[in-house]
């Protein structure tokens, strides 16, 4: 873990910026096909294409000389910017009719501007307050709320006996709970949630997640025993037996750690000393291999069975989890190849010249 938190962030972020964009600019086609085969990709191919395009220029843009924590949403913003204003000089030769369905109320919703602009209001106040957060001042201010303190119980010494730092940084302030809590309180009033309603819905929020929660928290707690037990640094050494070819299986080893975990942080804890261990006997980029994990670990989340069980509620067809597995697996597996391949390429004169 310390020897991937010692690697320039920036620098992994730019990496990353240049793997994933790649992909990234035909997962609308994708999605597309997944949900209305041939057909819908006969009919929206145009405009699927024009919001890929623009979410992947941006993200390779944000990434690089921007602000790599601002990448997704920055690309994402750009990418529905570009789709509304497509539409305005594209009309798609057939429509669908849809309403908002109150279930509550058993009634439906009109479809209009007022209720398009309260269902995004909760994302727009995501994106804000976010980028607010990531501004100098503001993020300067931030930072005074984080705590840090040793861990009780732990007494580890490094081979030479000297001590390792086991101290725990909580960032109860400046932490992404925090402001998507913040998020919610904003856009309460304008959703006319009380707070009754929000407490219960925080509650059957934390009841979805009762299982994904500890198995994140012991994903972590593995993660740290095989780092400083030295297991990562002996797997990273075997799996470099098999010299530049390591490259072509560094992504597959972060889809697997996200499949499992369903956090891309979690697998980054997990395997990303092994990669960096890895990289250092092979000789190649441990950045590369450490962005490469990342990446990844990406297209592993579309078959985690957190992300799978969150996608099922939130469309409400839960106990169905099984067919977004068998809808999602081949694409996922498609995909994490093609990025294998990337990345091979880059540790080559073919490819190299993308790195930064």
């Amino acid at each position: 873990m310390a020897a991937v938190s010692s690697l320039p962030y920036d620098e992994l972020g730019a990496i990353i910026g240049r793997q994933t964009p790649i992909l990234a600019m035909f997962i609308p086609l994708i999605l597309v096909w997944i949900v209305d085969g041939g057909r819908g990709l006969r009919q929206t191919w145009l405009p699927a294409l024009v919001a890929g395009f623009a979410y992947a220029v941006t993200q390779f843009v944000s990434s690089s000389w921007i602000s790599v924590p601002l990448t997704d949403v920055l690309g994402a913003l750009a990418g529905a910017a570009a789709l509304v204003a497509f539409l305005q000089v594209w009309k798609p030769k057939e429509t669908v009719e849809c309403a908002i369905v109150n279930e509550g109320e058993n009634s439906k919703i009109p479809f209009n501007s007022r209720s398009v602009s309260i269902a995004f209001l909760p994302y727009v106040a995501i994106i804000v307050i976010f980028t607010l957060s990531q501004l100098g001042p503001i993020a300067q201010a931030l930072s005074a709320g984080v705590s840090k303190f040793a861990w009780p119980g732990l007494a580890i010494v490094n081979p030479t006996g000297g001590a390792i730092g086991t101290s725990l940084s909580l960032p109860w302030l400046p932490g992404t709970a925090t402001l998507l809590g913040v998020a919610g309180l904003f856009s309460m009033p304008f959703l006319k949630v009380s707070g009754g309603e929000a407490v219960q819905t925080y509650g059957a929020t934390l009841k979805q997640l009762k299982w994904a929660i500890p198995t994140v928290l012991c994903v972590l707690a593995v993660a740290f025993v095989m780092n400083f037990s030295g297991q990562t640094i002996t797997l990273g050494r075997w799996l470099a037996t098999t010299g530049h070819a390591f490259a072509f299986l560094s992504p597959a080893i972060g889809w697997i750690g996200v499949a499992i975990t369903g956090s891309d942080n979690s697998a980054n804890a997990l395997f990303g000393a092994l990669q960096v261990a890895a990289a250092h006997e092979t000789g190649l980029s441990p950045s590369l291999l450490a962005a490469a994990n990342s990446s990844g670990g990406v297209l592993g989340k579309m078959i985690s069975p957190q992300s799978l069980t969150i996608g099922a509620a939130a469309v409400g067809i839960i106990g169905r989890e099984g067919d977004i597995f068998r809808k999602t697996l081949p694409w996922s597996i498609a995909l994490t190849l093609v990025l294998c391949a990337i990345v091979y390429l880059q540790t080559t004169p073919v490819l190299s010249w993308m790195l930064p």
